[in-house]
């Protein structure tokens, strides 16, 4: 049975498409059959993240109809599949953003998780990736705008009758100002399911195009999107932190 899972946000910014990428990758590790699809039309980078920015076919080909769907699948190096967005501008014209869950459908049966990553806000190509999914993880930081615009997109998930999986909470600092675990789940309603820490990895692994759970395994943030996989394939997550990796990782912030 596949599941088609968006991860989607109100508000740009939040850590989506590195959350999407990271955790169709942390998915294959674990031996599941993954296609990520980048269904951001107007702001793309799933396949510039994956290191696949320029595609011969794209998503963008599939919606004006100039392709056949097989087309712009991609055989990652990494061992998932990826159906990459066009970062031209000229490829947003004649693009019918309404055929998006019908080219999603068609994906049944093809893998065991199609991971979604889509446009922030509420507009027709976010509400298009939303029908196109099954299930919906919301990703937001732990401050206030971003937490009222994730409430939001909630509102109009429950509207389309999607499932909500639960909420991400991304690039968390643990500062008094930051909303807690509990105060984002009474705003939204929704149980937080993973808590990603602010990590300078992440911003090296993306410069290098490699997810973080690769570049880094044991980094916080690699970590947490490891628990968040095993946690969506209902396997239990042992995590045992290197020997001494407390002190080296101190070490290598003080160097660099």
């Amino acid at each position: 049975m596949t599941r088609i899972i968006l991860l989607t946000s109100g508000k740009g910014g939040v850590g989506k498409t590195t959350i999407a990428s990271n955790l169709a990758y942390a998915l294959t590790e674990l031996g599941e059959d993954v296609i990520a699809v980048d269904a951001n039309l107007t702001t793309p980078n799933l396949g510039l993240c994956m290191g696949i920015p320029l595609a011969q076919h794209t998503l963008h080909d599939v919606l004006r109809r100039e392709t056949k769907l097989r087309n712009a699948v991609y055989m990652h190096p990494y061992g998932f599949k990826l159906i990459p967005a066009s970062m031209s501008i000229k490829d947003l014209g004649g693009v019918d953003v309404g055929r998006l869950p019908s080219v999603t459908l068609s994906l049944l049966g093809q893998a065991d998780y199609v991971i979604m990553d889509c446009s922030a806000g509420l507009g027709r190509e976010a509400t298009s990736a939303i029908a196109a999914a099954d299930e919906i993880i919301l990703v937001t930081n732990p401050d206030l705008p971003s937490v009222a615009d994730a409430l939001k997109t909630a509102n109009l998930v429950k509207k389309l009758k999607k499932r909500i999986i639960g909420v991400v909470v991304n690039r968390i600092k643990r500062k008094e100002y930051e909303l807690s675990k509990e105060e984002i789940e009474g705003l939204i309603e929704a149980p937080v399911i993973a808590e990603i820490p602010e990590d300078v990895e992440v911003a090296r692994s993306i410069a290098a195009k490699r997810p973080v759970v690769d570049y880094n395994p044991n980094s916080p943030a690699a970590v947490e999107i490891r628990r968040l996989a095993h946690k969506l394939t209902g396997r239990p997550f042992k995590y045992r932190r290197p020997k001494n990796f407390r002190i080296l990782e101190r070490l290598i912030g003080w160097m660099t």
